[in-house]
Order: C-alpha cells, then structure tokens, then sequence
C-alpha cells in the first residue's frame, strides 16, 4: 500500500518524479515485474484484475531514466531501458534476434523466435513466441500458448489505454492475427491466420440456429477465423470485417494441436 500511495501522488504531480523516494517506488515495481513478483494484470477467483497502479508505474518509469547507448557485439541500440537478460538461469531459449525489455516477465520454457517483448509483459511457462511476434506493453500471456509468425499482441503505452490484452493457457494464435485493445483470448481458444481483434471488433458465434454476439472476449476452446458483416453508411452498404466463431476446440484434441488441424475438425478449408 505505501508502494501503491507513492506512485498515485507521482501520478498526480510529476514534479515528484525528482524525489528519491518516488523514483526507488518506481524502480521497485520494474524490478518486481522483471521478476514476475508483480503482475499488470492478474487472474483472481472473481476473473482477471488490472492492477492500475501498477500500470502507470510503468508509464512513470520512462520519465525517469536517461537515454544511453546500449552495445551488444556489433550492434547498437540507444534506449532508455536496458535489455532482459540471464535467459540461461531461468530456463529461457532465446534465438537471434529475438529482444525482450528489462521489465518484461519471461518464464522458464518460454521460447523466443526473432521476436519482441515490451516492458510490463509477462509470458508464462512453456509458450511459444515464434518469429516476428510482438508481444506489447503490459500484455499477459498464459501458459502454453503459440504466437504464430507475424502475431501483433497490443500494449497500452501508446496509444495509453485501459486494459492490457489478455491470452489465456494454452490458446493458439494463428500466423498474422492482431490483438489489441484489451481484448482477452480464453483458454484453449484457437485464431485462424489474420483474424484482427480490437474492442469494438464483433466476435460473432455462428454455431447455433441464431448469431450470438460478443465483444472484447473470445469464449474458452473457440475457433475463430476472419469473417465481415454488412453496414450500412451513408454511401451505401459495405462489408467490414469481424470475426466468426465456426466451432469449438474438441475435448480429444491435443492441447499443443497445429492450427491446421483445428480448423479442419470444424469443416475449415485450409
């Protein structure tokens, strides 16, 4: 709590971001979300909580430190925030050029294609982030799940926003989709390639008799893939995209299932 009252008064006057007591708070929270120690969000026995606090202590950490130049063998960066390291003590394989920040939770399992993960992160055990998969500022990813090639996971740094995305255990994330703005993957949910989720995205079962419709969430054990919907605009009717719910993950497949196969259990040419 003395923690959590040091950051909300920072937050409120950034004039305090001079005091020591202010900037070691803050260094704290990195640290412990370097850690795992910490977590942005986290889920609880009534569901997921996004610790605010915890959030714009990271936003109050760029302030604070100074650009530097950062040499790793010929290549060089100049940053702000130093890079993760120690990947071999905690159980991490890590391929070039696969780049974490310092602040971002990596557990033991966890493998790194050419990929990024941004400050405020956590990756759980045993998940996969294959290459060229971003992984944003403050998003929560669970255990087991696959990034696909091309995945572009959302932070909430820039633009600012409320909600960190959410993967939860043992989701498949198909090759180029987009996840952004809070929305929240359920566990073993399987994206088909390039199905693009914001929060005003409609996620639209198409299981039953009629269309259910959700928003933000894609229920447990969901396959999704690209659809559209017709809108009307003032220049007529166009289709816009959505994505489309066509089934559920079966209780016999195989958890680590290629996305190939999942789709093809629910009738999906691919």
């Amino acid at each position: 709590m003395e923690l959590r009252d040091i950051i909300e008064r920072a937050w409120n006057d950034r004039s305090l971001l001079k005091d020591k007591e202010v900037i070691l708070a803050v260094k704290t929270i990195i640290e412990d979300l370097d850690s795992g120690d910490r977590r942005v969000a986290e889920p609880t026995a009534e569901g997921w909580v996004v610790n605010e606090w915890i959030k714009k202590a990271v936003i109050l950490y760029f302030p604070i430190q100074k650009m530097q130049t950062i040499e790793v063998g010929p290549f060089e960066f100049h940053d702000k925030m130093k890079l993760k390291n120690g990947y071999a003590k905690k159980g991490v394989r890590v391929v070039p050029h696969a780049i974490a920040r310092y602040g971002a939770y990596v557990s033991k399992g966890v493998i790194m294609m050419p990929s990024y993960v941004n400050i405020g992160a956590y990756v759980d055990e045993g998940t996969m982030v294959d290459t060229w998969a971003t992984v944003g500022s403050c998003a929560q990813v669970g255990k087991n799940v696959h990034l696909s090639g091309g995945v572009g996971i959302g932070g909430v740094l820039e633009p600012l926003q409320a909600a960190p995305v959410i993967i939860e255990d043992n989701a498949f994330i198909g090759s180029r989709c987009i996840v952004v703005e809070g929305v929240r993957i359920g566990k073993e949910a399987v994206l088909g390639a390039n199905v693009t989720l914001t929060g005003s995205s409609k996620i639209i079962d198409v299981t039953g008799d009629k269309p259910v419709e959700y928003k933000g969430y894609v229920p447990e054990r969901s396959v999704v893939i690209p659809g559209s919907y017709v809108k009307k605009f003032p220049a007529g009717e166009f289709n816009v995209p959505a994505a489309l719910i066509i089934g559920q993950r079966k209780a016999s497949t195989d958890l680590k299932t290629s996305l190939n196969d999942a789709l093809r259990e629910n009738d999906v040419a691919v």
